[in-house]
């Protein structure tokens, strides 16, 4: 994990009970905060003795330190670590709920012999754990920010392909949590904390953070603003150079204009620019910054480059994924300027509603209710004639958009999550069980604990409100931050994310729908907010963002290596997909097949090509 810190290294070993029973504690380090030896890690609190090893920052760790400090604690370390470190020996796991920020730890408890593993609210950072499957084994349980780590630890001996990440993939284009890829390779739960005895049985399991119940008031756009100036604010704290992806878009001009309204000095911001005239957002976000003041950087990425460094690209993904590469490529330019930490907007679309899925899912599910007086058959009936009228196709692959989608949301037009589910495949249940003939139990592409927790989770919220909390579970926490987690990290930048906070989280599910939504895909909110002091002109446009032109790429420059990996039947087979239906997609694509777009072949490719790499089959 060298790529995730490449600044330093450290290893703890507790000393055995009597059955032999200990801790083994390993670290790389990405220096950001309190650069001395003093901010190392494993960190041993010389107070209670604990020890931890700890990913990702804690925005609110000085007013936790003056508490501390208050209360007689004093402190050699200027970072967030040893604040978090000595809060956990004084308070034990209850500690955890007064986080906020992005985090993954494992923290050694040496009076009780135990270990606390924890991971954040809104699923930033992650943490993976692996059980010895053998109970008289060597080892009880292993952790680590990725996967490969663990395959690389030879701990799990021949890994073998989960016998539902095809069919998850196909579905949603990533292998849905908490299951990863790798049978016997989970993933912590956003907002979970577990303790574990020395010889592996778990002692403790709980929730510190769930999404906060519908209700409350008290919310309004003046309060909002404050608490997103002070989202800012916090999450510029660095002790080295800071830079913001601008995209040009809403998101990221609001981040970067609150950024410098907060900072002393010039802001830093990157802009990925494209060769190809359509996708290339240079010329805006140039414009943008100039605007807001801030010292601008374009990099220019041709087609080119992408094919001479892809390898090193897709390496770079933990798990298979059809998502993540532009955060790569981003990264690799913010990191070779001289910046260690970068600001981004993720999230803002989850949280004011600036995805489609908020104008369609709910429109739908109005419409269900409203003819539930017409017989569920002449519904279906009505929208395959709908659907056939909208595309047609003489070839083998029928288009999968969502026109063709109709009569199966229609089907399920009574349920948000499988209408939610539904809207986001990637293809049509037909095609997804050619494809994919084991599903391993899945539930419209989701695990049933999953599903569970978001029905749970969306329970008595209005359909606008229903569709943003599974935006942040989904579409955000399984998709977006995953990826640009294993993305960025190769690269050896911190990717900070203001819009995703649990403190700001809670604000915005504090306003009322129409403040909140409306109107659909606006974000007015945010604009009102973020881009306070800009012309609005700049941003009176088709929502974009970075976006890399991979279906003229694919065609092009890339062709010749996806089809190699395509067209290999054994490698296809062992990545649990049929080489038959993914040969004939193939050629559909090729031949330029209506309503098959770039990114379904991508999540096949990608798939097959991770588990070659990593030596994981079904």
């Amino acid at each position: 994990m060298v790529h995730r810190g490449p600044d330093g290294q450290g290893t703890w070993e507790s000393p055995p009970d009597a059955d032999g029973y200990g801790a083994l504690l390993c670290h790389r380090r990405l220096a950001i905060l309190d650069l001395s030896p003093a901010g190392a890690q494993p960190m041993v609190d010389p107070v209670s003795g604990h020890v931890i090893v700890f990913n990702g920052e804690i925005y609110n760790f000085q007013e936790l330190r003056q508490r501390l400090v208050a209360s007689g604690q004093t402190f050699r370390s200027t970072g967030d670590t040893a604040v978090l470190l000595r809060a956990l020996g004084t308070q034990g796991p209850d500690a955890v709920a007064s986080l906020r920020g992005m985090f993954a730890f494992a923290s050694w408890d040496p009076q009780r012999r135990q270990l606390l593993l924890a991971r954040d609210p809104l699923g930033i950072k992650p943490l993976y754990l692996a059980r010895c499957p053998d109970p008289s084994g060597e080892w009880s349980l292993a952790f680590a920010s990725e996967v490969r780590a663990l395959l690389a630890s030879g701990l799990l001996g021949k890994p073998r392909l989960r016998s539902e990440a095809a069919a998850s993939v196909v579905w949603n284009g990533f292998v849905a949590g908490p299951q990863t890829a790798v049978e016997g390779i989970e993933s912590l739960w956003p907002g979970q904390l577990r303790v574990y005895g020395g010889s592996g049985k778990e002692d403790l399991a709980r929730d510190f953070w769930t999404v906060p119940p519908p209700g409350g008031n008290g919310m309004d756009e003046a309060l909002l603003s404050s608490v997103l100036e002070e989202c800012l604010r916090i999450h510029l704290i660095s002790d080295v150079p800071l830079g913001v992806f601008l995209s040009g878009g809403i998101d990221s001009s609001a981040v970067a204009n609150l950024a410098q309204r907060a900072n002393r000095g010039p802001i830093h911001t990157f802009t990925l620019a494209f060769e190809e005239p359509a996708y290339n957002e240079g010329p805006i976000a140039r414009r943008i910054a100039e605007a807001i003041g801030t010292e601008h950087r374009e990099v220019v990425l041709t087609e080119q480059q992408v094919v001479n460094h892809l390898d090193e690209a897709l390496d770079s993904l933990d798990q298979p994924t059809f998502d993540g590469l532009n955060s790569y490529y981003m990264s690799h330019a913010v990191r070779q300027a001289g910046f260690t930490v970068a600001l981004v907007g993720t999230g803002g679309d989850e949280l004011f509603g600036g995805h489609a899925s908020f104008r369609d899912v709910p429109r739908l599910h109005r419409w269900a209710r409203r003819l539930r007086w017409v017989p569920r058959g002449a519904l279906e009936a009505g929208a395959r004639l709908v659907a056939s009228a909208m595309q047609l196709s003489n070839g083998a692959i029928p288009p999968q958009t969502r026109w063709a989608k109709l009569p199966g949301m229609v089907r399920r037009a009574d349920d948000l999550i499988g209408l939610y589910q539904l809207a986001y495949a990637l293809f049509l249940p037909d095609l997804q069980r050619t494809l994919a003939p084991v599903d391993g139990g899945l539930v419209d592409g989701l695990p049933a604990a999953l599903r569970a927790r978001l029905e749970q989770e969306i329970r008595a919220r209005t359909p606008l409100a229903a569709i943003s909390v599974l935006e942040q579970r989904l579409f955000l926490a399984e998709r977006l931050l995953r990826d640009n987690d294993a993305a960025s990290m190769a690269a050896s930048i911190e990717q900070r994310l203001p819009l995703v906070d649990k403190v700001l989280f809670e604000a915005v599910l504090r306003l009322p729908d129409a403040a909140r939504y409306q109107p659909v895909l606006q974000k007015a909110a945010l604009r009102r907010i973020g881009l306070r002091g800009l012309d609005p002109a700049l941003f009176d446009r088709p929502k974009s963002g970075f976006v890399l032109p991979f279906d003229r790429w694919i065609r092009r420059g890339l062709s010749k290596a996806i089809g190699q990996t395509l067209l290999d039947p054994v490698a296809v087979s062992g990545a649990g997909l049929s080489p038959t239906a993914v040969r004939q997609l193939w050629q559909a694509f090729l031949d330029g097949a209506p309503g098959l777009y770039w990114s379904r072949i991508w999540a096949i490719y990608v798939l097959v090509r991770w588990c070659l790499r990593h030596g994981v089959h079904r």
